[in-house]
């Protein structure tokens, strides 16, 4: 295995290879050849090229296995009054979860995608079958601390990598990453407003539903982690340590490792975006792996995605989390892939194209 180019030590990845060029423009030729007028169904066509292109091959198959991870982790931060909700809800909705009684179980199951959580950072006890790869109880208050130590970062980071290899290698073919924890839209600003030198009043939102109070007590909490984040920007491991936790580290190392594997992956909303801007650094080029499910209410999140340059299938006012958004997406996607390899084309249906003449009738 060979490191990226500027990997910080401790981390290595192989060099990524982008989803297949040829097999896009194959695809590409066989949208021009199905019974529509080309460009017709806009961003469907250009999703299930997309596809192909993942997978190597014209048609593209449906996708099999779509998985979501959750990935649940509290931070000290919210014990500053900076989400609406107390961070004793975190290991609550990990129940609810692994219940099946959460947005994202009903989605999935809609969506035909399975759902595994796991706890990265909770501050209290959950089941076993959910903490093999916790880290720590509550990431630092990233306003004053460090999130992580640079072990448990690095430790966070082959965590997600080695989830990413267990969904894949189990057969999965779509992958999702979905955040829970009461107060992470804080570092998810965090993380956003560095790398992209946003001042943070442009990018707070309400998160949870904090009211104004509430709200300046997060732009100031915000404001001291960025000063606090900022000389660590070239440094994607060192910006997750200082101001992400151990949830932001693992789906980075996640949503990294899926590129390695070859693997699309539908983006959530600005926490799950946010750990995509510091996988990016981490592995450059890992965004041609992605589509954004989504685009959050949250400002922060069209920050995150202008930045990776890419356009939300869905604006539907979402700011829930848990991979939400992202499923809600994946029937869309779902749909593009069955309308290139199912689709009849022109020859197929007997219909004429628009450059073929009309055939004349006798008298």
């Amino acid at each position: 295995m060979t490191s990226t180019p500027g990997s910080p030590a401790g981390i290595e990845f192989p060099q990524l290879t982008a989803p297949d060029r040829e097999v896009r423009l194959v695809a590409e030729e066989r949208q021009r050849d199905l019974t529509k007028p080309a460009g017709s169904l806009g961003r469907l066509e250009v999703l299930g090229c997309w596809v192909a292109a993942c997978q190597g091959e014209v048609p593209p198959h449906p996708f099999r296995r779509p998985r979501v991870v959750v990935f649940a982790g509290d931070h000290g931060v919210a014990r500053n009054g900076v989400s609406a909700y107390p961070p004793e809800v975190t290991a609550q909705m990990v129940a609810n979860l692994v219940a099946g009684g959460a947005a994202v179980n009903v989605l999935a199951g809609v969506a035909g995608a399975g759902v595994r959580v796991v706890d990265m950072a909770v501050d209290g006890d959950t089941p076993a079958e959910v903490s093999t790869f916790k880290i720590r109880r509550s990431s630092g208050s990233i306003d004053r601390e460090d999130a992580l130590t640079h072990d448990e970062t690095v430790r966070a980071v082959e965590a997600g990598r080695a989830l990413a290899d267990r969904e894949v290698d189990e057969g999965a073919d779509l992958l999702i990453a979905g955040d829970m924890g009461i107060g992470n839209t804080t570092p998810a600003t965090v993380l956003i407003a560095t790398l992209t030198s946003t001042e943070p009043v442009a990018a707070v939102g309400r998160g949870t539903g904090v009211d104004d109070a509430g709200w300046m007590r997060k732009v100031t909490a915000i404001r001291d982690a960025m000063r606090r984040a900022r000389p660590h920007t070239r440094d994607p491991i060192a910006l997750l340590r200082t101001a992400g936790g151990a949830d932001f580290a693992a789906m980075a190392g996640y949503l990294s490792q899926a590129a390695v594997r070859r693997t699309p992956v539908i983006l959530d909303g600005v926490v799950v975006t946010a750990a995509a801007m510091v996988a990016e650094e981490l592995t450059p080029g890992a965004a041609r792996w992605w589509v954004a499910g989504h685009r959050s209410a949250e400002p922060a999140h069209t920050i995150a995605l202008r930045h990776l340059r890419l356009e939300p299938i869905l604006d539907l006012d979402m700011r829930l989390g848990e991979g939400s958004g992202a499923v809600a997406a994946l029937p869309v996607v779902q749909g593009a892939v069955e309308i290139l390899a199912s689709m009849a084309t022109f020859s197929e249906a007997g219909v004429s194209t628009r450059d073929e003449a009309p055939t004349k009738t006798a008298g």
